[in-house]
């Protein structure tokens, strides 16, 4: 995952961008996995928060939106043990 600039504007709306392309059935599956994998109870619990904000990351703060990124792109990455 790309690094980003939480005091640029530019960065952030990228970021913005990015959540708002994830619907809330694609945070469906990555809870799904994360809980599978045991990420922990704190990074599931906010993906389960980003599901409910699906498409309007304009009430998340920068900083929820990067971690909520950057978890994605940890189960993106990670095999999955299933496959």
């Amino acid at each position: 995952m790309a690094e980003y600039d939480m005091n640029d504007p530019t960065d952030l709306d990228i970021m913005r961008g990015q959540f708002n392309m994830i619907s809330a059935d694609e945070w469906e599956e990555y809870i799904e996995v994360a809980e599978e994998r045991q990420i922990g109870y704190k990074n599931v619990n906010i993906l389960k928060t980003a599901q409910r904000k699906a498409g309007i990351a304009k009430y998340l703060s920068p900083k929820v939106i990067n971690w909520v990124l950057s978890l994605v792109d940890q189960l993106d990455t990670e095999p999955d043990e299933e496959e």
